[in-house]
């Protein structure tokens, strides 16, 4: 025993001094020792912390008490940290072999329980010699004494007990260690002490991915008759913590790597760099690819003092013909960003999308799963396949799209969830194939509400053209001959430190050029809907796309890395909501942008005629009784100035929205 303290003591007189001054200074609670220099140190003893690890590190700890610290606050805690790769071991290979062994395991933490105290020491006294007892309590089940020295061996007094803050964390395998068809597998993970640090609270929260060292130890599963079971199930008692993915705020950005990204934000060019940078492996979709660029760098969160937030987050929305390279960009995107999901189709719930309360067996109560956009906050979800989730599950995204949190209400839990998440959707049109004639909403099964929620809408047409499907003819067969060819311009690795970079030191504010940009470029389009005659007119921008402006404004100017958005930066956003309403929002028959073709799929044109059209219903009603002859809504319609197929077209939309209905041939009756 002396032998391994002294050797102990020994490797952090030559390795850990500092630190073990450092922590004492700062009244921490452990030291963290990488195993690395301790198997530099001496192998022997590496290897026998691998294999009994209890022991092994309860030396290290009494060697700690030896140093003669001019401190009470010497830490009393050893954590242990870099395994070697041999000792990573993938949840679902846990084995009975790994019992009392010293491993690694790496996932996403899917579920957190409360931080509660459990009890490590009890101290009893004998009620007839006064004896004091301590029982060490190991297990779930509260140990007393079985006798005392002078014979006792009942009623013994509880005087004194010992309390450690614990946690359980359900740590699943990440969707990335996965092969086809497997189902990721979880696994109980327990931390104490100053593990549960309330500042390391967010390093907690589920979506996490973390790297944990600790012992695998077993726990029996209790059968229903109250007897003991001969099965037993694993868990992991955690030495050490370490976050894996971070946020984009929290990437470590170096010195060399700081200067390297603020030389590519001076070059003129930078936006063509990052634009060829995402992507590479599809041809084109210029605007597309600009679009997300400005989604990575995204806006600014703004937090007013009473509470209201705008968010800054940007929502993209690709709707497209099949085999155009949608499902593409969105993986892509999910393997660049950390913290990012990617949610399809089918295979989603509403649950899986924002959260769900399930039985926690840890705290005999309920507990919060979070879902995609819970998991992926501060981060993208990457939703594919929109429209073929069910109505059900659509409709609990309203709420993390605009407000960007997830409110729960269930059994006897409130709770409101952040989901701070950009979201980069895609879907396919009901009838295959996208019709820049027909209003969007009448194409994709999503309710106008949410459609309206997403910033910028591209369509992904796919038109035969000679020259263009030469060229990407050409970028697929090179790419099929040799995968490396099509390099991206800038690294993926260092395009997620310029990203980190620019998300932790740019917070830009608008410009009086930029803002006065923007307000001319809202005001004369509205002026011009304004200005048409007829009663109805056509709204062709939102205050909602004013938002979406200035959030792409700002984004801009974090690529430039400037704290201020100015005019170039909100014409590249005007540009782009430009081509966005080009392609979705403009009314065919007018040639003018009008934004309720997006949202409701009524433009104000069919709108003034369908309030003509019931009009004339209305004073033929009066005229000629409850039944009205349909050539005599025609014929005064045509009088209007109608055109006989438009109105034959309108009053097939009426009956079928329960307007009129038609008793007999040739004969309408108004509903109400």
């Amino acid at each position: 025993m002396v032998d391994f303290t002294q050797k102990f003591r020994s490797f952090i007189e030559k390795y850990y001094y500092s630190e073990l001054l450092k922590a004492t200074k700062k009244g921490a609670e452990s030291l963290i020792i990488s195993f690395a220099k301790l198997a530099r140190f001496d192998l022997k003893l590496a290897e026998r912390l691998l294999n009994s690890p209890n022991e092994i590190i309860e030396f290290a700890e009494a060697a700690i008490k030896e140093f003669d610290l001019p401190s009470d606050n010497i830490p009393t805690r050893v954590r242990i940290i870099e395994l070697p790769k041999s000792q990573t071991v993938r949840i679902r290979d846990l084995r009975s072999v790994h019992l009392g062994k010293f491993i690694a395991i790496e996932g996403l933490i899917r579920q957190a329980s409360d931080v509660r105290p459990k009890m490590t020491l009890a101290t009893f006294e004998c009620p007839g010699c006064g004896n004091q007892i301590t029982v060490e309590q190991k297990s779930e089940s509260f140990r007393e004494p079985s006798k005392c020295a002078c014979g006792r061996k009942a009623k013994f007094r509880l005087v004194d007990k010992k309390m450690v803050d614990i946690q359980r964390l359900m740590v699943e395998e990440a969707p990335e260690a996965l092969e086809g068809g497997e189902q990721p597998k979880k696994i109980a993970t327990f931390l104490s002490e100053d593990l549960l640090d309330p500042k390391l609270e967010k390093h907690r929260y589920p979506g996490t991915k973390i790297r944990v060292t600790g012992v695998v130890k077993e726990v029996v599963i209790p059968l229903r008759t109250g007897g003991q079971s001969t099965r037993y199930d694993l868990v992991v008692d955690a030495n050490s913590v370490e976050t894996i993915e971070a946020e984009f705020e929290e990437l470590e950005i170096t010195k060399e790597d700081e200067k390297i990204i603020q030389e590519l934000a001076a070059k003129p060019n930078i936006f063509d760099k990052l634009i060829d940078s995402v992507v590479p492996s599809i041809y084109g979709a210029d605007k597309i690819k600009e679009a997300i660029v400005l989604q990575l760098f995204g806006g600014v969160k703004k937090t007013r003092t009473d509470g209201t937030r705008i968010r800054g987050d940007i929502h993209l929305f690709l709707i497209g013909d099949p085999g155009a390279g949608k499902s593409e960009i969105l993986k892509y995107i999910s393997t660049l960003a950390p913290k990012a999901k990617f949610v399809s189709g089918k295979g989603a719930t509403g649950a899986g999308l924002t959260a769900t309360v399930v039985k926690d067996e840890f705290l005999r109560g309920w507990a919060l799963e979070a879902g995609a956009l819970v998991l992926a906050n501060k981060g993208i979800a990457c939703l594919d396949e929109l429209d073929k989730m069910t109505k059900e599950d659509r409709s609990a995204m309203h709420e993390a799209l605009e407000q960007q949190t997830v409110s729960i209400s269930k059994a006897n839990i409130q709770a409101t969830l952040r989901a701070e998440t950009s979201v980069l959707a895609a879907a396919n049109p009901k009838f295959g194939r996208f019709d820049p004639y027909e209003p969007i909403i009448n194409q994709i099964d999503l309710p106008a509400t949410l459609i309206n929620r997403f910033d910028l809408i591209f369509p992904i047409r796919d038109i035969p053209n000679v020259k263009q499907d030469e060229r990407i003819a050409k970028h697929m067969l090179d790419l099929q001959r040799d995968i490396e060819s099509k390099q991206p311009e800038i690294a993926s690795g260092l395009l997620r430190k310029y990203i980190a970079y620019a998300k932790q030191h740019c917070k830009p504010k608008l410009t009086p050029g930029a803002v006065e940009e923007l307000k001319n470029f809202y005001v004369n389009l509205r002026s011009a809907g304004a200005s048409e005659g007829g009663d109805i007119k056509a709204v062709p921008i939102s205050a909602r796309q004013l938002q979406a402006l200035v959030r792409l404004a700002e984004a801009s100017a974090k690529i430039r890395l400037s704290d201020k958005a100015n005019k170039r930066d909100a014409q590249r956003a005007i540009d782009l909501l430009k081509d966005y309403m080009k392609s979705v929002g403009t009314d065919p028959e007018t040639g003018k942008f009008d934004i309720d073709r997006i949202t409701t799929g009524v433009t104000a044109t069919q709108r003034s005629r369908i309030s003509i059209i019931r009009k004339v219903i209305e004073e033929l009603e009066a005229k000629l009784g409850k039944n009205i002859p349909m050539f005599e809504i025609i014929k005064e319609c045509e009088d209007e100035g109608l055109e006989r197929g438009k109105v034959e077209e309108i009053l097939e939309e009426l009956k079928k929205k329960g307007d009129i209905f038609e008793p007999k041939a040739g004969i309408v009756q108004r509903i109400g």
